[in-house]
């Protein structure tokens, strides 16, 4: 069986075809003689890499025939009878048996893909299907060792021995610099062209191979996007579906193996990935070399260490060298400290002595977190991308108890070795740092001028407040009221006699004329400092730019003052408001006579004089005899509810003289609130008595109804239809009568009486007759009390009409 030859039980290649790709075909319709060259080139071609193959597959057997020689100690010859033999008795081909010889004396990562891939399907080994895996694996191993110096030729070899029968089309093996760029290091299956124009990728340009890269884990796309990273040959194969795998060896990251397929990838099983991630490794053993020595021990000095150490005493920083170390399997375990140099400064406090030698994770164990620093040394010694930040934390443990400094970090790789440069922050910087966001915050520059010599040191932020350039003469402070406005000229000549003549801390706030032209606020705060004879020897102090609070207290100061006007203003409103309506209704009212009735009023103003509110009562004897008593109440406080209830209660007086009825009435007085007052609305009740029947007709608009007072018990009347006053401009109104007896009482109020914020109007109202239904005593009397019980908490005016029938 030859090394590219499929078997019926291999695993179906990704992809959706398994005849052979069509690189290999010549083309069909070449003009001639042209065709023909063509076609001659191509057979070339296949020719080759069929030899190649060939050779491959021999150079395997070749290497089982040696194992056979060591383990029989046996002659050249006795080693290849014995393996014709096996391979008659097992009905094997001599190359699968030699990859199955391979595989048990090696006991590597390939036999692991082997064995796994056995396992997953079930099937004993040493079986076809995975022999047929250990074929393909060790035949492209084979032809990667033959050519481990032509990174070309293992492109070639992995596609033709081990991804072909998988169905790939093309490999690009990319080796991975430093500085984040690719290079291609070697390509199969592309046009020239295409490999040409793809011979360098430079950093930071997104393509499928930095995506694994980045990750560090296998990749695979189902096809490639056109809104997606690029890669080489997505002209040839738009919808080719793509694997990139990071190729490294003892967790450095050499390169990366990227795989194409001419069709969509389906979705690929583990096998497969593994089988992909071992051809990886292979092609990383050529990039580059992993560290020499014993596996689990590589701690041997490499030669690159050396001259890094040498590189590392020469910071100005503490630098610490790092070595990797690989466990038995050659996967990265840990970092070796080979070196802290001498200016080393420890988070714990350690001497440098106790650190050098160390694992890095037994030195700083809390280095492993989760995205902590292990992790970042980790990635850069794997991709060789170096790595920069600043304030970063670091965790030590003292004692088992966690101790957090802050330091500048910068990790790069050097060959093989890490450098790890730390700055940690101290106390006096983080306090220099501290100072210098203060100083700017506050907008406040600081400044010390030595008397004796003439020397005037200011920060870079007294530069920015004057307006002047880093490069420009500081100001003396005695020529300071050249540059003040000539307004605060006397205040600057008090300042500087205390601190120059009397030496005597002092400051001043004065206006600051800049070059530019802009004039700022500024306090200026200075002390005097003396030396051991007591004499004035140097003057420090600091500048800090006041304007936005200088114009924050100028517009409080207009505020308050508008304020103040507003509270005035509002005050006297107020006033006029209240004495306008204790003309109307003052509070006690005189007694009112009317024929067969007794009639008494209370009213009591609103408990804030801010409140002044609408409520009116009236009595009127008309020239026919009867009697009008009403009551209502304007929406709203203030001017505005004091002047509407003025009009209404005098139109409904003037309206009362025509001897209309108390319906007819508030219909009226309606016209007159929509027409007449300016956004007024308001509720009332009227009633129209006849002394000579004692009947009473009355109406009501929106108001709460009358409470009528007999024998002990007390009972509201009726409540019938009646829109608010100034809703509608036309609005008809109901009107009922009621007889009332001697000795009856009626009451007539507003809201003010009963309402209360926790409890509905009709709970009030209840409350109301069961205080009127208790009373006893004269009318004043029983007024009285209904004021003193009132349960009411709005704070509103409140008016009591009490009747009384004779």
């Amino acid at each position: 069986m030859s090394p590219g030859t499929r078997r019926p039980d291999d695993v179906d290649p990704p992809g959706t075809a398994a005849e052979e790709p069509s690189r290999n075909t010549a083309p069909h319709h070449a003009p001639e003689p042209l065709g023909r060259l063509v076609a001659t080139v191509e057979r070339l071609r296949r020719e080759v890499r069929a030899a190649h193959a060939a050779a491959d597959g021999r150079a395997l057997v070749e290497l089982a025939k040696g194992i056979l020689i060591g383990q029989l100690s046996c002659t050249p010859a006795a080693a290849a009878r014995q393996l014709d033999e096996l391979s008659r008795e097992t009905g094997l081909s001599a190359l699968e048996l030699a990859a199955d010889i391979v595989n048990q004396a090696s006991r590597d990562h390939v036999s692991e893909v082997a064995a796994a891939f056995a396992r997953r399907t079930g099937t004993p080994e040493p079986a076809e299907a995975s022999t047929t895996v250990s074929v393909r694996l060790r035949t492209a191993e084979s032809g990667v060792l033959a050519a481990a110096d032509d990174t070309q030729a293992v492109a070639e070899s992995l596609l033709t021995n081990a991804l072909g029968p998988l169905g790939a089309d093309a490999v690009a093996v990319w080796s991975a610099a430093p500085d984040g760029s690719l290079a291609l290091a070697g390509h199969a299956g592309f046009p020239p062209g295409e490999a040409e124009r793809w011979r360098h990728v430079p950093p930071g340009v997104s393509t499928v191979a930095r995506l694994a890269l980045q990750e560090r884990r296998l990749v695979t796309l189902t096809r490639l996007q056109q809104n997606g990273p690029p890669s080489i040959g997505q002209l040839q194969r738009p919808d080719g579906g793509r694997m990139a795998v990071p190729a490294g060896t003892g967790g450095r990251i050499h390169g990366v193996l990227e795989i194409c397929w001419p069709q969509p990838l389906a979705p690929q099983p583990p096998q497969i990935e593994r089988q992909v991630e071992a051809l990886a490794e292979l092609c990383a053993r050529t990039m580059d070399a992993p560290p020499t020595g014993d596996a689990g021990t590589t701690d041997a000095v490499l030669p690159d260490v050396t001259e890094l150490i040498d590189l590392s005493e020469g910071l100005h920083d503490p630098a610490v060298v790092l070595t990797p170390v690989l466990d038995h399997e050659g996967r990265l375990a840990d970092f070796r400290i080979r070196h802290a140099s001498s200016r080393f400064v420890d988070p714990a406090g350690r001497p440098r002595g106790d650190v050098n030698g160390a694992l890095l994770l037994e030195a700083y164990p809390m280095a492993g977190g989760e995205s902590g620093l292990f992790d970042i040394v980790e990635r850069v010694h794997a991709t060789g991308e170096p790595f920069r930040a600043e304030r970063m934390s670091l965790t030590a443990l003292v004692d088992q108890i966690p101790l957090t400094s802050v330091a500048d970090i910068s990790v790069s790789r050097h060959g093989a070795a890490v450098l790890l440069i730390w700055r940690v922050e101290d106390e006096t910087a983080r306090l220099a740092d501290l100072l210098q966001h203060a100083q700017r915050l506050g907008r406040i520059g600081g400044f010390e001028e030595n008397l004796v010599t003439g020397a005037i040191t200011w920060n870079a932020q007294l530069y920015a407040l004057h307006g002047l350039p880093a490069t420009a003469p500081p100001v003396r402070l005695r020529d300071l009221p050249g540059y003040a406005h000539p307004d605060d000229s006397a205040a600057l000549d008090r300042f500087l006699r205390a601190v120059l003549r009397y030496r005597r801390p002092s400051s001043v706030n004065l206006r600051l004329r800049r070059p530019d032209g802009i004039t700022r606020h500024i306090r200026v705060v200075a002390e005097p400092v003396l030396d051991a004879d007591q004499r004035l020897h140097a003057v420090r102090g600091a500048y800090q730019d006041i304007s936005a609070q200088h114009w924050t207290e100028v517009a409080l100061a207009a505020t308050r003052d508008q304020l103040a006007h507003t509270e005035a203003e509002s005050a006297e409103r107020n006033r006029l408001a209240l004495q306008l309506q204790h003309a109307i209704m003052p509070p006690t009212p005189p007694a009112v006579e009317a024929p067969g009735l007794r009639v008494a009023v209370r009213y009591r103003p609103a408990e804030t004089e801010s409140l002044v509110g609408g409520d009116w009562y009236d009595t009127v004897v008309l020239p026919s005899g009867l009697v009008m008593l009403s009551v209502g109440d304007v929406a709203g406080h203030g001017i505005e509810a004091a002047t509407g209830m003025v009009v209404l209660r005098n139109a409904l007086r003037g309206l009362a003289v025509t001897g209309a009825g108390p319906a007819q009435l508030l219909s009226w007085l309606n016209t007159v609130t929509h027409h007449l007052a300016k956004h007024v609305t308001a509720t009332a009740v009227c009633g129209i008595f006849d002394p000579s029947t004692r009947v009473m007709r009355w109406a009501r608009a929106g108001h709460l109804p009358p409470v009528l007072v007999r024998g002990g018990e007390a009972e509201a009347f009726p409540l019938i239809g009646g829109l608010l006053l100034g809703a509608l401009p036309e609005v008809a109104y109901a009107e009922r009568e009621v007889r009332l007896e001697p000795d009856d009482t009626l009451l007539m109020y507003t809201d003010g009486l009963v309402e209360r914020r926790d409890s509905s109007v009709q709970d009030s109202l209840g409350h109301l007759m069961n205080a009127a239904a208790t009373g006893a005593g004269d009318l004043d009397g029983q007024l009285d009390r209904l004021l003193a019980e009132s349960r009411s908490d709005t704070d509103d005016d409140t008016c009591v009409i009490g009747i009384q029938v004779g």
